[in-house]
């Protein structure tokens, strides 16, 4: 018996040394989330207007630079916003919901204090109908709650006055491309 006993705890002490071992193994740690610092959206046209383009996004420190190469416009200015829904599926784009504007601040000028986060100013067509646009905006990012990632970003026929509430009368929708993180 005493055998029997002393084998019995010889187990028990070889299992708790075991178990600790086996605790002492530090938990697998999961990966972070991996930020996009590059997105872009491709334009499609609204019916009646021919144009196309892409859209490129590159967030650096806390600005976003904006590229574009962009086609098909009439020449001169054109309101160039970011809508708070990445759905361009209606034919006039409405389906893209208003300006992106999580702070609740009024419309205004791109490099403005107070501006909806989507305010992008113009792009300018020049006489052959492109826009090659290169700028910086402040405000915008790939991750929270500036996140332009699944937004919509809308081209309209008409410059935007950078002042009217809620969207600068810049006109219709012509252009739009959800943007999608690269």
């Amino acid at each position: 018996m005493k055998k029997l006993i002393l084998s019995a705890l010889v187990l028990l002490s070889v299992g708790c040394a075991q178990m600790k071992k086996q605790s002492a193994e530090p938990a697998p740690v999961e990966p972070a989330a991996v930020v996009p610092t590059k997105a872009q959206a491709v334009l499609k046209p609204a019916p009646g207007y021919k144009v196309k383009g892409i859209v490129h996004f590159t967030t650096e420190n806390n600005s976003t630079k904006i590229e574009t190469n962009i086609e098909g416009l009439k020449a001169g200015p054109h309101g160039f916003h970011i809508h708070e829904v990445g759905d361009c599926s209606k034919p006039d784009f409405s389906s893209a919901g208003g300006h992106f504007n999580p702070t609740s601040a009024n419309h205004g000028d791109v490099h403005g204090d107070n501006r909806h986060v989507g305010d992008l100013g113009n792009i300018v067509a020049d006489t052959k109908k492109k826009a090659k646009t290169n700028m910086t905006a402040e405000g915008l990012s790939m991750s929270g709650a500036n996140s332009i990632i699944g937004k919509a970003i809308v081209i309209h026929k008409d410059k935007d006055d950078l002042k009217s509430q809620p969207a600068g009368n810049s006109g219709a929708r012509i252009a739009c491309g959800v943007i999608e993180a690269l």
